[in-house]
């Protein structure tokens, strides 16, 4: 049995920081559906192209009651500089401390690439019901058409 949480399981409520200077945790959303999407890095092409999916469905998303907020371990200033290149819709948040949300759920990991290994975001995704627990997990995610997928699957919650 895994240590981490998963469908079903309660979101661990650990405290994110917001660009504008602060804090946002899952029990924020009590009562409202969250999809809460990891990242691996600001302005890179994967994820901007996914940061940017997310904002061009980000009023679908609030008409279907749901709260959006992408996540990474870019530190906030970042974040506010990603937001306003990309005229992105969808809020971030950084989890930049050790021991945060994305440590609590085993996806930041020991990574490897041309023979490196390092530490790194498996980019995932969360869809929380309005009683906090996991409702879906998207891991290991493939960008192209992954936005749509979460909006359809929030709206059948």
């Amino acid at each position: 049995m895994s240590k981490f949480p998963a469908t079903g399981d309660a979101l661990p409520d650990i405290a994110l920081e917001t660009p504008d200077g602060g804090t946002v945790k899952p029990s924020d959303f009590k009562g409202k559906k969250l999809v809460l999407f990891f990242y691996p890095k600001d302005d890179t092409p994967g994820c901007t192209t996914e940061n940017k999916d997310f904002s061009a469905l980000a009023g679908d998303f609030a008409k279907a009651g749901v709260a959006l907020l992408g996540v990474s371990k870019d530190p906030p200033a970042k974040h506010a500089k990603f937001i306003a290149k990309h005229g992105l819709a969808a809020p971030l948040a950084s989890d930049a401390l050790e021991g945060g949300l994305s440590d609590a759920l085993g996806i930041w990991t020991e990574k490897s690439m041309y023979g490196k290994t390092y530490m790194g975001m498996v980019r995932t995704t969360y869809l929380v019901g309005t009683d906090g627990k996991i409702a879906r997990v998207w891991d290991k995610v493939k960008v192209m058409g992954h936005a749509e997928e979460v909006l359809a699957a929030a709206k059948a919650l």
